[in-house]
């Protein structure tokens, strides 16, 4: 395949994805808002839980370690 023909595929491809993105709709503000709201109340939730999870086998391992005194 020479340099033409790889120059044009690059071209086409280009006219290819700007047509796809005339086809997007892009959200309003409000939606924007909204949607970064739910992303960041479940990155809190997911946060608390992953670090609840450690604190609680933290607190277990504490304990197996100190029943055979290490």
């Amino acid at each position: 395949m020479g340099a033409v023909e790889k120059a044009q595929e690059t071209k086409v491809f280009v006219e290819e994805c700007w047509i796809e993105l005339q086809k997007v709709t892009w959200p309003d503000m409000d939606q924007l808002r909204s949607a970064t709201v739910v992303v960041l109340i479940f990155t809190l939730v997911v946060s608390a839980v992953i670090w609840l999870m450690d604190k609680t086998m933290s607190w277990i391992i504490t304990g197996i370690m100190g029943i055979f005194g290490a």
